[in-house]
């Protein structure tokens, strides 16, 4: 037989009570957690002398991650 409580004067069985309480833990622990967030990647100022050699930069740059990229899904 299941030990019986009463709750709000109903007869409530202990394994619900476990099953609810082990649910809100759970439950809590995954929604406080909320899942993976977005990683922000900082990069560092880019220190150029002039506009044509800060547009070298940054676009050497995107072509590297790129290619990394392209590495990593192959």
């Amino acid at each position: 037989m299941v030990q019986q409580y009463t709750i709000a004067g109903r007869q409530v069985g202990s394994h619900y009570l476990a099953i609810a309480t082990l649910t809100a833990l759970f439950g809590g622990i995954y929604a406080s957690t909320g899942g993976a967030s977005k990683k922000t990647t900082a990069t560092p100022p880019i220190n150029a002398s002039s506009p044509d050699e800060a547009d070298f930069i940054t676009k050497f740059l995107e072509s590297a991650d790129a290619d990394q990229k392209k590495k990593d899904s192959h």
